[in-house]
C-alpha cells in the first residue's frame, strides 16, 4: 500500500484526497470493534456516476479507489471469498496481471510489499493486515472476524513492473453466521481506545482543503513519545459510508527526517470532493502497542459542517506482532 502515511483512495463518486500530514505511527495491524450498535500520494481513480449512499455528489471530482476488482490490467483474485464469524481462518488471494499470471514482484514501501485492509459494510469492524507472500505469488494472512455480514477487502500495492503505478483493488468477503447490522456511532469530537483519548479537530469540506488534527492523550496528559509505525508517526484510512470507497493517508514527514516530531498530535490536509459520511481510522503506536481510533465524519458545506463523531477501539496484539494477521 503506498504507505508512509499517504491517503489511498475513498469515496463513492467521491473519494477524498487526503494530502500531507505531520506527526504520528511502525508496528502491527490495528483492529477496531465498535461497542456502539451499528454501522505520499493520492491515487487517481475513475469516479462512479452515483453514490450508493444517496448523498450529494455534485462536487465530485476526485476518483475513488477500492471500488474495482480489476484496474490497469491487474486483478485481485480472492481465493477465500467466505470465512466463518468468530473463528480464526486463513485468507488467501493473488494479484494477477493482464496475462492472468500471478504477480511476484512488488515495490516495497515502508517495509511492506502490500497492505491489506478489511472492513465490515457497516464500518464497525476494521482490520489493517500485512499478509505474507509465497514464491508462487499467493498471499495469505490469518484473520478472525467477530461478526457475520458483508465485508470489503482492499489490497494496496505497487507492482515492480516499470511504469506501473500504485493500485488499490477491492473484493467482497462474506463472513458467515448470524447477522446483526449496527449503526455508525453518534457524532463526537473525542473517542477512547485502550486507555487513550484521541481528539479530532477540524472538518471535512467538499471541494475545499481543510486540516484534520488528531491529538493523543492518556490520563489527561498529552502523549509526546509516540513511536514510529511502519515508518511514520500515524496512519489514517478513510472509508466512505455506503459504497466503502477507500482512502489512505500518511503524514508528509517520516521519523528521522527532521520534519516530524513524535506526537502528541498528527495533522492531515483533506479535501472531500462531495458531501457525505465517512469513517476515519487513525492508527498510532505507543509503548510497543498499536491502537486504532475511529471517527465518523460528515463532509458538509461550510455553513452546515457537523462536528466529527468518534468512537475508538484498541486493536488486539502488541509490539511488532500481528494480532490477527496484519502488518502495514
Amino acid at each position: 500500500m503506498n504507505t508512509g502515511l499517504r491517503i489511498t483512495a475513498f469515496a463513492a463518486a467521491l473519494a477524498a484526497a487526503f494530502g500531507t500530514a505531520y506527526g504520528v505511527g511502525k508496528g502491527v495491524g490495528p483492529v477496531v470493534e465498535d461497542t456502539a450498535p451499528a454501522a505520499h500520494d493520492t491515487h487517481t481513480r475513475t469516479s462512479p456516476a452515483a453514490d450508493e449512499g444517496g448523498e450529494d455528489t455534485a462536487h465530485a471530482s476526485v476518483p475513488a479507489a477500492g471500488l474495482q476488482i480489476s484496474e490497469n490490467g491487474y486483478t485481485l483474485d480472492l481465493a477465500t471469498p467466505r470465512v466463518p464469524a468468530g473463528e480464526r481462518s486463513t485468507l488467501r488471494f493473488t494479484v494477477r496481471d493482464g496475462d492472468n499470471r500471478a504477480v511476484t514482484a512488488y515495490r516495497r514501501e515502508h517495509g511492506k510489499e502490500l497492505h491489506l485492509i478489511l472492513a465490515s459494510r457497516d464500518l464497525t469492524t476494521y482490520r489493517h493486515l500485512h499478509p505474507e507472500r509465497a514464491a508462487d505469488g499467493t498471499w495469505s494472512t490469518p484473520v478472525e472476524l467477530p461478526r457475520a455480514g458483508g465485508y470489503r477487502v482492499f489490497a494496496d500495492f505497487t507492482p515492480a513492473r516499470k511504469g506501473a503505478g500504485n493500485l488499490t483493488l477491492g473484493a467482497d468477503l462474506a463472513v458467515s453466521g448470524r447477522y446483526a447490522p449496527r449503526e455508525l456511532p453518534a457524532p463526537a469530537a473525542t473517542t477512547r481506545t485502550g486507555g487513550y483519548e484521541v481528539e479530532l479537530a477540524g472538518a471535512l469540506r467538499p471541494g475545499r482543503a481543510s486540516e484534520l488534527t488528531l491529538k493523543v492523550s492518556r490520563d489527561g496528559r498529552p502523549v509526546t513519545d509516540l513511536q514510529p509505525y511502519l515508518g511514520a508517526y500515524g496512519h489514517l484510512v478513510a472509508l466512505r459510508s455506503g459504497v466503502l470507497a477507500y482512502l489512505h493517508v500518511h503524514p508528509g514527514g517520516e521519523p528521522g527526517d527532521g520534519r516530524t516530531k513524535p506526537g502528541p498530535a498528527v495533522s492531515f490536509t483533506a479535501t472531500a470532493p462531495s458531501g457525505g459520511t465517512y469513517r476515519l481510522f487513525l492508527d498510532f503506536r505507543h509503548e510497543g502497542r498499536v491502537h486504532t481510533a475511529a471517527f465518523t465524519v460528515r463532509a458538509a458545506a461550510p455553513e452546515a459542517v457537523e462536528r466529527p463523531s468518534g468512537t475508538a477501539q484498541e486493536r488486539p496484539g502488541s509490539g511488532d506482532g500481528h494480532s490477527d494477521g496484519h502488518g502495514h
